[in-house]
């Protein structure tokens, strides 16, 4: 009984989030205001956290919502500052003469330039990307942003050159008696288990994942299209597939012989070259290409903040020099995250943090030179000169970009501290459990022998709240590992099955979604984003939970 009354006081404030912003239709900087009051009172009076425990937290929360703005406000930068060099209208042409369909557009821009992004980089950099990408060659900010949300799941786990699986699932598997035990029955090493459990991670994702683009393509039509149905989506169905299998055909055999850090790097490197290529031949695209409806008719809500409206200039911009700053961007990336250079270390080196906040033991941190944030700075920088941008342009772009995030800031920082007090909330020799185990604890006692079907809604639970598949890994690893045990099914699986749920959050998390909107200026319309994003989230979901039954039960993998 008491486990049930605490599950049901830990699922309260995800279930307040979702009421406030896709019920009420809240902005998220009313919903997780009151959200964040939620948590912490719970905090408070049931889980008997003090109050400097839950005031650390929240310095916690304020730190990496200072990174996530930094990340999302060099992004916009670099999208005003294209605009205002002419390097936008030069990169629009570009993707008409591709194909002037928007449904391949979408394909090609968030579905694989997007991939290849996430590989690099991670940190929400996609839909920070290929977002205002879309919007630049003339999406609806609406459209824009739900399309780069909506692939923010099968390149995620692989993201950042392996991280949610290297430092997530790692990590959180680490200097546990009970998972030595069972490698050491095996005959296995630690890292022989890691590499297992990221290659059924690949498979599963590969499977789900290369229908993601044709469920894109979906919901665009479906909620931008003249007429709102889903039926304009599937007729591109072989080419959306074919360019789902150019994904993740790469993608699983990078993880099957080169590991963990690169599937989505090289799965979309490949990808992007075989579908652009396709697409200019005029491949599997159908005769008929989809448009969004005439720009007079588009309803008030489709549009963002920020300027779409881009000057004809007399002189065109070559289109090498126009794409120069988005290859710079990910040569900068790669080079800063491989652990082979020296590079790296470098860039981390540079921290302004807070170790033992008021006496807790809790520490933040904040990289300046390693967040995107940096690279993108740096790259408008390079491109003041190379692009003649005027002193007035770039203060316009600067200007216009920080004017943009005032309420996105607002939102995150209510949004990130209340994701830290709720998985803060277990004190060292308490008796309760933090509020993210009760809850996932209560679902595995309803679960039982059906908890593959749900070990992945965990995963998701976690990425929804912490805003990341990393900290979601690190925080439910052990505790599936746990529930495998128990109930005698295979242990890597129903880990693999987390990770993968953990990608798919992504989609949903507030924190992503905070961040994506303000990247297109649409902060304020998170609720109907998610919304929008739920039947896509569903899709993956379920089927991560029906292979994962099918692997176990009908196949007898472990």
């Amino acid at each position: 009984m008491e486990l049930a009354v605490y599950s049901v006081l830990a699922v309260t404030p995800i279930l307040a989030v979702f009421y406030f912003l896709v019920v009420l239709r809240w902005s998220a900087t009313r919903a997780m205001f009151v959200a964040y009051l939620i948590t912490a009172t719970l905090a408070l009076l049931f889980w008997n956290v003090p109050v400097n425990y839950i005031a650390a937290s929240t310095i916690q929360g304020l730190f990496i919502a200072t990174s996530i703005v930094y990340i999302v406000f060099g992004a916009i930068l670099l999208l005003n500052t294209l605009k205002e060099s002419g390097a936008v209208n030069t990169i629009r042409t570009g993707f008409m003469d591709i194909c002037p369909d928007r449904r391949i557009q979408a394909i090609i821009i968030a579905w694989l330039f997007g991939a290849f992004i996430e590989g690099a980089s991670g940190f929400g950099t996609p839909a920070a990307i290929a977002g205002p990408l879309l919007l630049a060659v003339g999406f609806p900010a609406l459209a824009a942003v739900m399309s780069a949300l909506i692939i923010q799941s099968t390149p995620v786990s692989f993201g950042a050159v392996g991280t949610p699986l290297l430092i997530g699932v790692n990590t959180g598997l680490s200097d546990s008696p009970q998972v030595e035990e069972y490698l050491g029955t095996a005959g296995i090493s630690h890292m022989d288990f890691i590499m297992e459990i990221s290659m059924q991670v690949a498979v599963i994702h590969g499977i789900i994942g290369t229908f993601i683009p044709l469920v894109m393509v979906c919901a665009l039509t479906r909620f931008f299209g003249e007429h709102r149905t889903w039926r304009k989506g599937l007729e591109v169905w072989k080419f959306a597939l074919f360019a789902g299998l150019a994904f993740t055909i790469p993608y699983v055999l990078t993880a099957a012989f080169l590991g963990p850090e690169f599937p989505s790097l090289l799965g979309g490197l490949i990808g992007l070259f075989i579908v652009v290529s396709a697409a200019r031949k005029g491949f599997l695209i159908p005769g008929e290409h989809w448009q969004f409806p005439d720009r007079e008719e588009w309803p008030e809500t489709w549009l963002g903040v920020m300027n779409t409206e881009v000057p004809e200039l007399e002189k065109k911009m070559p289109l090498w020099k126009a794409w120069l700053p988005y290859v710079l961007m990910v040569v900068i990336l790669v080079v800063t995250r491989l652990d082979e250079l020296p590079v790296k270390a470098w860039f981390q080196s540079v921290q302004i943090g807070w170790t033992d906040i008021l006496g807790t033991g809790l520490s933040a941190s904040f990289d300046p030179l390693y967040l995107p944030g940096f690279v993108f700075i740096t790259v408008v920088l390079l491109m003041v000169p190379l692009h003649g941008i005027k002193f007035r342009q770039f203060g316009r772009a600067a200007g216009v970009s920080a004017k943009t995030l005032v309420g996105t800031t607002i939102a995150l920082a209510f949004a990130v501290p209340m994701a830290r007090i709720f998985m803060n909330s277990e004190l060292e020799g308490a008796e309760l459990a933090s509020m993210p185990i009760l809850l996932a604890e209560g679902m595995a006692y309803v679960a039982q022998g059906s908890w593959p079907m749900f070990s992945s809604v965990v995963g998701f639970v976690g990425a929804f709240v912490a805003g990341s598949n990393t900290i979601s890994n690190m925080m439910f690893s052990l505790f599936q590992f746990g529930v495998a045990e128990q109930i005698g099914v295979s242990r890597s699986i129903i880990v693999a099955l987390q990770a993968v749920g953990g990608a798919a959050g992504n989609m949903v998390s507030v924190s992503n979604v905070v961040a994506a909107s303000a990247a297109v200026g649409v902060s304020g319309r998170e609720g109907a984003l998610i919304r929008m994003v739920l039947t896509p989230l569903t899709y993956y979901l379920l089927f991560a939970g029906i292979l994962g039954l099918a692997a176990i039960y009908l196949l007898g993998m472990g």
